[in-house]
C-alpha cells in the first residue's frame, strides 16, 4: 500500500530499491509558491529517457519530461543511496540523475551544490498525479522539439521558471540551506562520479531517442 503523509510525498524507481521523499510546507498554496511545475520537450530530455531505455516511463506522448523544479534540501532518500547514479550528455552540462538498479530517471540538478535547485520527474512520485501533488502546470518549454498528436506549438511561462529558479538559488545561498542536498559531499563533489558520454556516444544516442 502506497504510504500517504501530508508532511512529504514518497517516490520511488520503477523496482523499487531507490525510495525517497519530498517535504511539503504547511499548505498546498505555500507548497507551490516555492516551486514549478513544468514540462520540458528539450532533446536532451529525450536523450537522457532514451538512452536508459526509460522513454515509456519518463515522456509524455509529445515526448515531454513533467518535471517539478524545487531546492535539493526537500528531496531525501530513505533507502537505495548506493544505486544512485548520474550522467552528462557534455561537459558542463546538467547531471542528470537516475537509479542504476533499474535505469530509472530521477531529476537534473547543476554541476555544483551552490547553484541550488532540482528538477524532480513527477512519473515517480507514488500514490497521486503530479496536478494532484504539484498543481497545474505552469510552464512549458523547448516545445520546437515536441512531437506526436497535438503537440505543443509555443513555449509558455519561461519568465515565471526562470524568476522561480533564481529566487530558490539566491534564497539557498542567503540562508545556507544550499549544503542540504542528497546529490553533493560537503566537499561540494557529486555522491556519485558523472559519467561523461564522449561526443560519438551523445551522436548515437541521440540518434536512437529519434533527435535529429
Amino acid at each position: 500500500m502506497t504510504e500517504k503523509n501530508h508532511d512529504f510525498l514518497r517516490l520511488a524507481c520503477r523496482c523499487g530499491q531507490v525510495q525517497g521523499r519530498i517535504a511539503a510546507s504547511q499548505s498546498g498554496q505555500a507548497r507551490r509558491a516555492l516551486q514549478t511545475h513544468l514540462v520540458c520537450y528539450c532533446g536532451d530530455c529525450q536523450t537522457f529517457a532514451g538512452w536508459l531505455g526509460a522513454s515509456g516511463h519518463a515522456l509524455d506522448r509529445n515526448a515531454g519530461t513533467d518535471l517539478v523544479q524545487m531546492t535539493p534540501d526537500r528531496l531525501s532518500f530513505d533507502q537505495g543511496v548506493e544505486q544512485l547514479a548520474c550522467l552528462q550528455l557534455r561537459p558542463k552540462g546538467l547531471l542528470r540523475w537516475y537509479a542504476r538498479c533499474c535505469r530509472t530517471p530521477l531529476c537534473n540538478t547543476m554541476a555544483r551544490p551552490f547553484t541550488s535547485f532540482v528538477g524532480v520527474l513527477t512519473t515517480n512520485v507514488q500514490g497521486m498525479d503530479a496536478q494532484e501533488a504539484f498543481g497545474p502546470v505552469q510552464a512549458r518549454a523547448f516545445t520546437d522539439s515536441a512531437h506526436g498528436p497535438n503537440s505543443p506549438k509555443r513555449n509558455s511561462g519561461l519568465p515565471r521558471v526562470m524568476f522561480n529558479v533564481l529566487r530558490m538559488i539566491l534564497g539557498s545561498r542567503l540562508n545556507g540551506r544550499y549544503r542540504i542536498t542528497p546529490f553533493f559531499s560537503p566537499d561540494g563533489a557529486p555522491v556519485a562520479k558523472p559519467h561523461l558520454l564522449t561526443p560519438q556516444a551523445l551522436l548515437s544516442a541521440r540518434e536512437k531517442a529519434g533527435i535529429a
